[in-house]
């Protein structure tokens, strides 16, 4: 009896005891979760600028420094260069940023540094890209056909830069040169050192350009180029007011010297002796420059290099 008794109160002892314990079971997340939760976000970092320095109005200059961009993108050229890899998050300059779906303008793709070269905005753009521009203008009509069918040829743009004098004398030189597609820019009226003169006296020499050929196409010029590469603080100021990117040039041709003078030869081998990527080349509307255009644009060419289209170019330097 008493054996039996105490099995009994055993037995219940030990059933108490299992009742008051709690199960405890250690959730695991799924393999799915486990992966997405150690790759994290991984994106590119941010872009650096390099230093640029101002140098003088005829300094061939450096390339200038290309922001770079530790990513994860692959390079690409052309409009489509620095997209993210979905394009719902940032649409294509091709395709139009708007959320209505309306067009809207490409963004540009390059810019000017403070040594006036041509460089990419952002990391995958063409690097090796020229701008090519002609002064003093315009003149002749033969010349002007002359410059503009070997664009054409190339698949080319320039920017011709006039003075307000020769506008005077020559509308439909101007009208010719924009009708044919080739963009206008503004060289001063008369020619002049404009460093040398007031405030005043420069501002009349910019906005009068801007007026006559407004008047004339329809449209200001959107670029500047003092007479002589000679400007300053005071016509950068003035430039700016009237919305100009002001410029000089990092590719002289010396086509205005004279060794250059009916020597397409010389016009050639100086712009070719300067040539780096970015380059700002100087040319000016002359019957041997002419006659150059062709070869030099061939061999520019054969080393790789391009044509920037000036309206892709932005309007302010950094």
């Amino acid at each position: 009896m008493v054996k039996k008794t105490t099995a009994l109160l055993l037995a219940a002892s030990l059933l108490l005891g299992a009742c008051g314990q709690k199960e405890t079971v250690k959730e695991q997340p799924s393999s799915r979760e486990s992966s997405q939760a150690a790759a994290g976000d991984n994106k590119p970092a941010g872009q650096e600028k390099a230093p640029i320095n101002e140098t003088g109005k005829e300094t061939a200059g450096s390339s200038g420094g290309k922001a770079g961009n530790d990513g994860m993108e692959s390079k690409t050229s052309g409009v489509n260069a620095g997209q993210s890899g979905d394009k719902r998050d940032k649409p294509a300059a091709s395709q139009g940023g708007r959320k209505d779906g309306k067009k809207t303008a490409a963004e540009p793709q390059y810019h000017m540094n403070k040594v006036y070269n041509i460089v990419p905005n952002d990391d995958g753009i063409e690097e090796k890209v020229v701008l090519l521009t002609f002064d003093d203008g315009p003149k002749d009509k033969k010349m002007i056909n002359g410059l503009i069918d070997t664009l054409d040829k190339h698949k080319a743009k320039a920017i011709f830069f006039v003075n307000g004098y020769r506008v005077k004398q020559n509308p439909d030189l101007l009208k010719l040169i924009h009708d044919r597609g080739q963009i206008i820019g503004n060289h001063s009226w008369d020619h002049i050192d404009l460093k040398q003169q007031s405030p005043a006296k420069a501002k009349k020499q910019i906005e009068d350009v801007q007026k006559i050929v407004l008047d004339t196409i329809g449209e200001k010029p959107k670029f500047f180029r003092p007479p002589f590469g000679s400007g300053g603080d005071t016509v950068k100021k003035i430039a700016n007011d009237n919305d100009l990117l002001f410029m000089t040039w990092s590719n002289g041709s010396l086509d205005w010297e004279r060794k250059s003078r009916n020597n397409p030869e010389a016009v050639i081998n100086n712009v070719m002796e300067q040539l780096h990527p970015g380059s700002n080349i100087l040319m000016h509307e002359l019957p041997w420059t002419v006659e150059a255009l062709d070869k030099l644009l061939t061999k520019m060419e054969k080393k790789g290099y391009r044509f920037v289209d000036p309206r892709n170019i932005e309007p302010s330097m950094r």
